[in-house]
């Protein structure tokens, strides 16, 4: 049985995942959260903690990292010492027990400055949206830098749209939205895969009709079989006269994209 550590599991991909992977009887997971929550077995862990970070992956032969903060956080309180610090301890504590792969919670706010209509691929430049797109894209370099010199494994999610409830609810989320049941295929699917390449960047989403990035690919790459259509979903709620927000802007990164005012 594979042993796996969860940061963020009390979240809600996190938890996503959390249940989605115990179902499957086939991962031994150590899950942790900035608060613990006894009833559902996850520890407190705060991610800036390194010697923490070094006790909880002894032994440990994936690490799911799903931990962040949001990008309307304070840049230099919150977001870069726990996005950006925590994830060097997190990369660190790899190295020196030996974990096989880091599969990252990567955003699709790394390339949202890309117009709406352009296609990218993950091997676009980076064009970060936020100071959070800005730390998820330092971090999937990070795992670059970790591959190359070190040999660890590192895949890169870049979620797309995941709604609590499990459904899209405006026009740009139809386009970029992931299920509960893709996101927790897709995470095992990063897990378990044999990779050509140690370091890999992919788009997290769901088979949106019209998408905004092509993942057709990922079948054959890592056997990612998405069973859900945001597009769909979000016809069908228009069809029962449900509001629909109408967010597309012209970036990919939505309202992320926006100027502030002076």
């Amino acid at each position: 049985m594979r042993k796996v550590l969860l940061t963020g599991a009390g979240g809600t991909i996190g938890s996503c995942l959390y249940e989605g992977l115990k179902k499957t009887g086939r991962y031994e997971i150590k899950a942790a959260d900035l608060h613990e929550d006894r009833s559902r077995g996850i520890q407190a862990f705060d991610v800036t903690d390194k010697d923490k970070w070094v006790e909880l992956t002894r032994g440990v032969d994936t690490i799911l990292h799903f931990a962040w903060a949001k990008d309307e956080e304070d840049f230099l309180g919150k977001v870069l010492p726990i996005n950006v610090t925590g994830a060097y301890y997190m990369y660190e504590a790899a190295r020196v027990n030996g974990v096989r792969r880091v599969v990252f919670a990567s955003s699709n706010h790394a390339t949202g400055f890309y117009p709406t209509g352009t296609s990218i691929t993950p091997e676009s430049p980076y064009r970060p949206d936020s100071f959070y797109g800005v730390s998820k894209a330092y971090i999937e370099l990070l795992g670059r830098f970790y591959t190359d010199k070190h040999g660890l494994e590192s895949v890169n999610i870049r979620i797309g749209n995941f709604p609590s409830d499990n459904r899209p609810h405006s026009e740009r989320s139809g386009h970029i939205w992931i299920s509960n049941r893709d996101m927790v295929q897709l995470t095992e699917r990063c897990m378990e895969a044999e990779l050509k390449d140690k370091f890999l960047v992919l788009y997290g989403t769901s088979r949106n009709s019209d998408n905004y990035y092509d993942i057709g690919y990922l079948e054959s790459l890592i056997g990612y079989k998405p069973q859900d259509d945001g597009e769909k979903l979000i016809e069908e709620a228009e069809a029962r006269g449900q509001e629909v927000k109408q967010d597309e802007t012209a970036f990919q990164g939505g309202g992320y994209t926006q100027k502030e005012s002076k």
